[in-house]
């Protein structure tokens, strides 16, 4: 991600914290956790004035859908129970809590996530290389030795012409020598593994989304329009309060449990897509994430399709 992409994502981050917290104090006590956010207001602070008020719009057209979806945001009760908004640090991302923003009330230990996006929709970029296991990495198995013996002389070529300090631009054979035959080995890893543990595509699922339940929000500016996606695999999201109920249901989305078809995607080289069971799919599209050519790419993976009882609003601004 560029550095103006990094900037724009925790100024659309802050703006979300700041109108979160002007439409709940209008309800009820609510703070926001001042050293969480300084990165994120920072960012905010480096936008043009035209850029935050766009923010603005974006975090505010999502947020009545979320109270709709989250009484015990706004619940008054007898309790003098405060709402703390804070943002994750990143490395809570890297233990498997990919959510952004949380949105917490102490008193009675309930909390809920959101994952914030400005303009993609990628759910993950993750690296590979000579010494990155990704089977060990996102679902507990080690890759085997055939895919080692598949990429890492590939991935040693890259690393003799990083010392010559040769660009990607300037390798024309990258597709047939780097891109396609990396995927494929991916491909053959995944499909093995899966062959000896048919938990895999449950685990592969929590990988990507991680260990907690969250919204993901999306400003997509194109479109003037904030998404509200929800991912409810474990039953944290829409609870009801005592005397608030939610007035938008969020059922709770199952898991897949089988892998129906893992292939490339037609004429293309670089990458994969993989279809579950229960709507779930997924591509995984790899590429060089720098100018001058290293021993590593990353993948970028999208969702393809997601079952059909997750919840999605699009709110226009």
């Amino acid at each position: 991600m560029s550095s103006k992409s990094n900037d724009q994502g925790r100024a659309f981050e802050y703006a979300c914290i700041d109108q979160l917290k002007d439409r709940i104090a209008n309800i009820r006590p609510v703070l926001i956790e001042e050293k969480s956010v300084i990165a994120a207001k920072r960012a905010w602070e480096t936008q043009s004035v035209p850029q935050q008020k766009k923010f603005q719009k974006a975090a505010d057209a999502f947020i009545d859908t979320l109270f709709s979806a989250e009484p015990l945001i706004l619940e008054c009760d007898d309790s003098d129970d405060v709402v703390i908004l804070s943002i994750n640090k990143d490395s809570d991302a890297e233990n498997g809590d990919v959510r952004d923003i949380v949105i917490s009330r102490n008193a009675i230990h309930w909390d809920i996530g959101l994952s914030m996006k400005h303009n993609h929709f990628a759910a993950k970029h993750s690296r590979l290389s000579s010494t990155i296991d990704f089977g060990k990495k996102w679902y507990g198995i080690p890759c085997a030795s055939s895919y080692w013996d598949a990429v890492k002389p590939i991935f040693e070529k890259l690393k003799e012409l990083k010392k010559e300090q040769v660009s990607w631009h300037d390798m024309s054979d990258k597709e047939d020598a780097v891109y396609q035959p990396i995927v494929s080995a991916f491909i053959d890893e995944l499909n093995r593994a899966y062959q000896n543990d048919y938990s895999i595509p449950a685990r592969l699922i929590s990988y990507l989304l991680g260990t907690r339940d969250f919204y993901k929000i999306v400003a997509i500016d194109k479109k003037a329009i904030t998404e509200v996606q929800s991912f409810n695999l474990r039953g944290e999201l829409n609870k009801n309060g005592n005397r608030a109920k939610a007035t938008l249901f969020i059922p709770r989305t199952d898991l897949p449990t089988e892998i129906i078809a893992l292939r490339f995607k037609p004429n293309s080289k670089n990458t994969a897509e993989l279809y579950f069971n229960n709507g779930w799919s997924l591509s995984f599209r790899i590429h060089n994430a720098s100018t001058v050519i290293e021993p590593s790419l990353k993948f970028d993976i999208q969702f393809l399709g997601v079952p059909t009882n997750m919840i999605t609003v699009n709110c226009s601004w």
